[in-house]
């Protein structure tokens, strides 16, 4: 089954680079054409197939570098190696403190702060609820109440205490347990693109499995388009575009990881507060914003707060703009986005935004 999911996720991701690469053929090859093709990598980390592609003359060398770092984050932040950081972290749950890396404590730090601005809604102590219903495993369940109780029970952000004078994390109830899915990609695409442009690289596109980062401009110094996919159909088919230059764009929704049981779908955005999948009327949360962690982190949160609650959290922050897909086919954006996003599928509707939602 673990190689049915790799098999899968590899398809996917495939789909993603491929719909980028049309992309880039066909909304950025209009009058001057280039002959310059991007050098691109890609690999297995992080659980996705990532994916760099460099559109200036470097040497192919400072590849080994990026999946070097890429590698790092993953043995230090994933909860599926044994010996990872938060993986300590998690095994001494309810027994005592452990020193991390800087970068990891910063990351849980990150993590904590979005949780707390969301309200718990984004919760990266939602562990065991996570491995509870494994879904994207292949050997996804549906819990018992009774089991979904004893996770929720041991899910809250406010029990992971943080010592910054040696980097040391404690999670204060036995069973508890971090986990950093929803926001270490955003953190390693961050990392990624600081590393290319202290190397001088101004046009490249980091992929880590759709969470995207347009680095610098295209070759012409033009915007680059990235697509927005339509969460009704399959991977790879999208409704829109939004240009920007030295952007994160990361999207959740219902499409991405679930499972059918009985006729009924099951998505992988778990709500920490009921203990099953979201739901309600979003289909789908893409992010706009300077820092992939951002985006990653809010992804989450805003989807699971929903639309009126999701777009005042937006709203209040600075320099972050959202693209919300409802089940009605609605496609709301917030104000900042009105002169950089363009509805490409007339089955959708187009709304702006205002400032303040009640």
């Amino acid at each position: 089954m673990a190689r049915k999911l790799q098999k899968n996720i590899i398809i996917s991701v495939l789909v993603i680079t491929l719909l980028l690469t049309l992309g880039y053929n066909l909304f950025f090859s209009k009058g001057k054409q280039y002959t310059n093709e991007p050098i691109s990598k890609t690999g297995f980390l992080l659980g996705t197939i990532v994916e760099v592609k460099i559109y200036d003359q470097v040497d192919e060398a400072i590849f080994d570098k990026v999946f070097n770092i890429l590698d790092e984050i993953e043995n230090k932040m994933s909860v599926n190696i044994q010996t990872s950081e938060v993986s300590k972290i998690n095994n001494n749950a309810g027994i005592k403190s452990v020193n991390v890396s800087e970068e990891t404590f910063n990351v849980i730090n990150k993590g904590k702060y979005y949780s707390s601005i969301s309200n718990g809604n984004f919760d990266i102590s939602i562990g065991p609820l996570v491995e509870l219903w494994n879904i994207g495993s292949g050997n996804e369940q549906i819990p018992s109440s009774k089991q979904i109780q004893e996770a929720l029970n041991n899910i809250d952000y406010r029990n992971i205490i943080l010592d910054k004078s040696n980097y040391s994390v404690r999670l204060s109830k036995k069973g508890m347990m971090i986990d950093l899915g929803g926001i270490a990609k955003g953190y390693a695409a961050d990392k990624i693109a600081s590393y290319l442009k202290d190397n001088n690289i101004n046009s490249a596109i980091i992929n880590l499995g759709g969470n995207v980062y347009a680095l610098g401009a295209r070759p012409d110094k033009t915007p680059w388009k990235i697509a927005i996919q339509n969460p009704l159909e399959t991977r790879g088919t999208y409704l829109g575009t939004v240009e920007l230059k030295d952007k994160s764009v990361v999207s959740s929704g219902v499409y991405e990881r679930y499972f059918v049981h009985n006729d009924k779908r099951y998505h992988h955005i778990l709500s920490p507060f009921t203990g099953y999948p979201v739901e309600n009327s979003l289909l789908s949360v893409t992010i706009v914003s300077d820092k992939s962690i951002d985006g990653d982190g809010l992804s989450t949160a805003v989807f699971t707060l929903g639309l009126d609650k999701g777009a005042n959290l937006i709203n209040s922050l600075e320099g972050i703009e959202a693209i919300f897909i409802d089940d009605k086919q609605n496609v709301y954006i917030t104000t900042g986005l009105k002169n950089s996003f363009e509805l490409t599928d007339n089955e959708f509707t187009l709304k702006i935004l205002s400032s303040n939602i009640d």
